[in-house]
C-alpha cells in the first residue's frame, strides 16, 4: 500500500507529478489533506501523520518517507521503468545524487533568502547566492539541454519547480530560462496541475 499526502499547489504537487512522469499515478492513493500556508490560510490537518504538518509525506506498507529529495529518490528507485533516475551502480548516479543534494543544501536556502530579503556573511559564505546558483546552473545547461545530459530526469523537475512557484528568482541566462521553459511543457505538469485545481479545498 502507498499513500501520498498531498495538499494541491503546494510542494507534493511535485510528487505527483513526478508520478505521472513514472507512470505510477494509478499505484497510489492520494489523500488530500490542508497545510498551513505562508499567507496565514489552512490548517494543521489531523488527517496528516506528518509531525509538521506539512507535505509531501509518502507512507509505503506502513513506513513514513518525508522530504521531497527522499522521497523522489524512494520513489524512482520503486520505479525505475521509465529512467527518470540513474538506478544504482550506474557511473551517473553519483551525479544525479548530487543534485538532489544540492537542492536541499543550496537551492531552497538561497531562493529563501533571497524572496525574504536576507543577506548575512554567513548565509552568504555557506550557501553563496543567486549570482553563484545562476552560474551554476548555466554551467551545466550550457551544452545540454536537461542537467544530467540528453535526457529529462527527476532532477530536472525538481531543480525547475522553485522558478515555476517564484518566478522573479529566475536568473538573468537565457539557457536557464530555455530549460525552464523545456521543463515546464512537460505534459505530466499540466496533468497536475488541472488535478490541483479540481480538488482545492477537497481536505
Amino acid at each position: 500500500m502507498l499513500t501520498l499526502f498531498h495538499a494541491p499547489r503546494s510542494r507534493s504537487s511535485r510528487i505527483v507529478t513526478l508520478l505521472r512522469e513514472l507512470d505510477a499515478i494509478d499505484k497510489v492513493a492520494i489523500e488530500i489533506v490542508d497545510i498551513t500556508r505562508g499567507d496565514g490560510s489552512g490548517r494543521k490537518d489531523p488527517k496528516n501523520p506528518h509531525p509538521e504538518g506539512k507535505v509531501p509525506l509518502v507512507v509505503h506498507d506502513g513506513v513514513v518517507i518525508w522530504e521531497s529529495i527522499a522521497i523522489i529518490q524512494y520513489l524512482t528507485d520503486l520505479f525505475p521503468e521509465k529512467r527518470m533516475a540513474p538506478v544504482a551502480g550506474d557511473p551517473q548516479r553519483g551525479r544525479y545524487l548530487s543534485w538532489l543534494a544540492w537542492y536541499a543544501g543550496v537551492v531552497e536556502p538561497v531562493l529563501i533568502a533571497q524572496a525574504a530579503g536576507i543577506s548575512h556573511p554567513f548565509v552568504d559564505a555557506t550557501f553563496r547566492g543567486p549570482a553563484e546558483l545562476a552560474a551554476r546552473l548555466e554551467a551545466a545547461l550550457t551544452d545540454s539541454p536537461y542537467l544530467m545530459g540528453e535526457r529529462y530526469t527527476a532532477v530536472d523537475l525538481l531543480l525547475h519547480s522553485p522558478f515555476a512557484w517564484y518566478p522573479a528568482a529566475t536568473p538573468d541566462s537565457d539557457v536557464v530560462k530555455a530549460w525552464i521553459e523545456r521543463c515546464g511543457e512537460r505534459p505530466p505538469l499540466q496533468w497536475t496541475a488541472d488535478y490541483d485545481a479540481r480538488t482545492v479545498g477537497a481536505a
